[in-house]
């Protein structure tokens, strides 16, 4: 009975905490995810399923150090950089983030766009109106019902797990290379690398670790709670990158192999999926599609509001009425309206806009990781809560393996590598 009770208490306090961690990991399966998953699998089939065991165990660590800072200090990423960096280091970087979430916003649309296009509808409509149900949902709502209608979101990827499976794949195949490392002249390929940098920018978005850690305050999540946090941030990441798992093996399972290899937006792939895979798995994946991008194009907007705010010390949270946050709510407002607008213009290479996007996450990502490292592990402010030697080895190592990726990137495209 003891046994029984204890197991109730933990299963109570994990569901009273629940939400930040498992969202921000599960929102960045958003439709610019979804096309670098896709393109990936089609592109290079199951070749660079080996990402996907460090990007897990890279991103676990990163969620959970943004959590920790915000249960210990109860302030949000941007807000602590302003304090211990000064104002004109946090003011470019605010620069910076708007214009590379910009990028994914507008990723977001065009997967709403794309998705209901499926179904015969135009996005002169589906777009306008997926604009105002978004800002309705955040501005009108309250934290806890918009983290509620965010939580059931989360779950609709399972879509994306069933699609997997009816694509029929090598599963041998495709757990081998899950396990194999890369080839060293794999490397040398400028292609195979843009996609790599791709894969982890888009798994390891830098806005990810602004909006948990805003997160976490707004729910009020502290140092007593932390350590039933971490579950939801471990479940949240773990669950994230099976669903990536399964979209490239889908591409890989179905695309790749009938020669398919340019995806040109994620509507191409549940096209090309229909007499691969059969309709379930078509509409699954569009279904899967539509539910990503309003999802994203909800939280993307939110957590730039959220990180600009705190950093230039504005008012900001869904708690508060418009009036209480003018900035926030305008911000806000003005992002999703723009994101929106941009996709109604005709003839824009939306796919290659929106991986160019995941790329830019990548290179940013190592400044946003520095800056965490060097505040998590400062005694006088985290106290007993500082990194261990362990997560410090992995935040550095992704940090470093990142700029090493980026330089050879660049290096091959010099040498004219393909």
């Amino acid at each position: 009975m003891r046994f029984l009770r204890r197991w109730k208490i933990r299963i109570l306090l994990f569901l009273a905490v629940v939400g930040p961690g498992f969202i921000t990991a599960n929102v960045d399966n958003d439709a610019n995810g979804i096309w670098t998953y896709s393109s990936a699998g089609a592109q290079f089939g199951y070749v660079l399923l080996w990402t996907i065991i460090p990007t897990v165990v890279a991103l676990i660590v990163i969620q959970e150090m943004s959590a920790r800072m915000g249960a210990v200090t109860g302030k949000g990423l941007s807000d602590l950089i302003r304090e211990e960096f000064g104002f004109r280091i946090t003011f470019f970087m605010m620069i910076g983030l708007i214009l590379t979430n910009f990028g994914n916003i507008v990723g977001e649309f065009a997967g709403i766009a794309g998705s209901l296009e499926l179904f015969g509808l135009s996005k002169y409509i589906t777009v306008p109106i997926c604009t105002v149900i978004v800002w309705l949902i955040v501005v009108k709502g309250q934290y806890k019902s918009v983290e509620k209608i965010f939580l059931v979101a989360s779950f609709f990827y399972i879509t994306y797990l069933l699609a997997g499976f009816l694509a029929r794949p090598d599963w041998i195949e495709s757990l081998l290379a899950t396990v194999t490392p890369p080839k060293a002249v794999q490397l040398r390929h400028s292609n195979y690398l843009y996609m790599v940098i791709a894969l982890i920018g888009t798994t390891i978005a830098p806005w990810m670790q602004f909006y948990l850690q805003s997160s976490i305050v707004e729910k009020g999540v502290t140092r007593r709670q932390y350590r039933t946090s971490k579950l939801d941030v471990i479940s949240g990441c773990v669950f994230a990158v099976i669903v990536a798992w399964f979209i490239v093996v889908a591409c890989a399972a179905t695309l790749y192999v009938h020669g398919h290899h340019d995806v040109r937006d994620a509507a191409d792939a549940a096209q090309a999926l229909r007499p691969l895979a059969g309709d379930y798995a078509y509409i699954l994946f569009a279904m899967g599609l539509f539910n990503a991008s309003l999802f994203a194009a909800s939280i993307l907007p939110l957590s730039t509001a959220y990180t600009v705010c705190e950093g230039l010390g504005f008012e900001s949270g869904v708690g508060k009425k418009f009036g209480e946050a003018p900035v926030f709510y305008w911000l806000y407002t003005i992002l999703i309206v723009a994101g929106g607008g941009v996709i109604l213009y005709p003839n824009l290479p939306l796919v290659r806009i929106s991986i160019l996007s995941q790329v830019i996450n990548g290179i940013v990502l190592p400044f946003v990781l520095i800056f965490m490292l060097l505040l998590i592990n400062k005694k006088e402010l985290m106290s007993s809560y500082v990194n261990s030697r362990a997560y410090n080895v992995v935040a550095w190592a992704t940090t470093f393996i990142l700029i090493a990726l980026t330089l050879g990137f660049f290096w091959t495209l010099r040498a004219g590598g393909g």
